[in-house]
C-alpha cells in the first residue's frame, strides 16, 4: 500500500509539469500556424486547470482512500493487540490467582471439622468455579478473531450461544438484524455484557432444550434484544435470590443505558429482554 502511495504522490507532483511539457510540444510541432504566442501561453493555465480536475483530483481521493484504509488497518492491528494484552493479563493474573484459591479451598474442606464450614467452603468454591469459568470465556473471546461477515462484537455472542448449547445439550438459535452502524460504541459494549450475562444465566440454571439469542431493529428506529430458553424458569424473584448478581447487574446496565428491561416467563419460556425505544441515543 506504501508503495502504492508513493506512485500517487509523485504523479501528483508531476502532472501539471508533464501537462505543460506535452501541450509546447503539440503546440510548437503541430499548432503553431494556428495559434498565436500570445494565445498559447493565455490558454496553457487553462489546460492545466482541466488536467488538474480531471486526473488530480481523482489520484487525490485515491490516496486519500488509501490512507483510509491503511488507518484502519493500524487501527485493527492495535485493537487486535490490545486484546492479546488484555488475555493474556487475564490468564497470568486473575485465572492463576482462582486456580490457586480453588486448591486453598480444598485445603481448608479437608481440614474443616464443622460441617457449617465445609458447606461455606463448598459454596465458595463453586462461586470460584463459576468466575474461573467466566474469565476463562472472557479470554477465549479477547483472542477470537474479528470477522468480515458481521460485526466483531457480535461474534463472541454467537460463539457463547454455541458454546452453552454444547454444554446442556440444547438446540441453538441466533437471530441477529440490527444493522452495525445504528448502534454506537457504548451500545455495542453494553448490549455484550447484559447478553453474555444472559447466556452464562442460562448455562448454569435454566436446564433448557432450546436457547434463543434475539437482535432486531424496531421500526421507530430502536432495538429488541432478548436471550430465551425453555427451562425451568425463575424460583420465586430472580432479584432476591442469594448469591445470584447476573440478572441484577444486566438491569442496572440496562437503566443506566435507558433501556426497558424484562425478566419473565411468556407461554412457558424465560425471556431476558432489552428494548431501546426509537429516537433514544445513549
Amino acid at each position: 500500500m506504501r508503495r502504492n502511495d508513493q506512485k500517487i504522490k509523485w504523479l501528483i507532483l508531476l502532472t501539471p509539469t508533464l501537462t505543460i511539457g506535452l501541450w509546447e510540444y503539440i503546440r510548437h510541432a503541430f499548432l503553431l500556424p494556428y495559434l498565436s504566442m500570445e494565445l498559447g501561453n493565455f490558454l496553457a493555465p487553462f489546460i492545466v486547470l482541466a488536467v488538474t480536475l480531471t486526473l488530480v483530483l481523482g489520484l487525490f481521493r485515491r490516496l486519500e482512500q488509501s490512507q483510509s484504509d491503511l488507518q484502519r488497518e493500524k487501527s485493527t492491528n492495535a485493537a487486535l493487540e490490545e486484546r492479546e494484552r488484555l488475555a493474556r493479563e487475564l490468564h497470568d493474573g486473575i485465572a492463576q490467582s482462582l486456580f490457586l484459591l480453588a486448591v486453598k479451598l480444598d485445603q481448608l474442606d479437608r481440614a474443616a471439622t464443622e460441617e457449617a464450614v465445609r458447606r461455606l467452603s463448598g459454596e465458595l468454591r463453586e462461586t470460584v468455579r463459576d468466575v474461573n469459568d467466566d474469565v476463562r470465556q472472557a479470554i477465549a473471546n479477547l483472542r477470537l478473531p474479528p470477522s468480515a461477515a458481521e460485526a466483531a462484537w457480535v461474534v463472541p455472542l454467537r460463539e457463547l450461544l454455541g458454546e452453552t448449547a454444547d454444554i446442556i445439550e440444547a438446540k441453538a438459535e441466533f437471530r441477529w438484524s440490527i444493522p452495525d452502524d445504528s448502534l454506537t460504541n457504548k451500545e455495542k459494549v453494553e448490549l455484550h455484557a447484559c447478553l453474555r450475562e444472559a447466556l452464562i444465566n442460562v448455562r448454569k440454571h435454566a436446564k433448557a432444550r432450546e436457547v434463543t439469542v434475539v437482535g432486531e431493529a424496531t421500526p421507530q428506529g430502536g432495538f429488541r434484544c432478548a436471550v430465551e430458553d425453555d427451562g425451568v424458569g425463575f424460583d420465586g424473584d430472580p432479584f432476591e435470590i442469594r448469591g445470584r448478581f447476573g440478572l441484577r447487574m444486566v438491569r442496572d446496565r440496562a437503566k443506566r443505558m435507558g433501556w426497558s428491561f424484562a425478566a419473565e416467563r411468556r407461554d412457558g419460556r424465560t425471556v431476558v429482554e432489552l428494548v431501546k425505544e426509537g429516537g433514544r441515543n445513549a
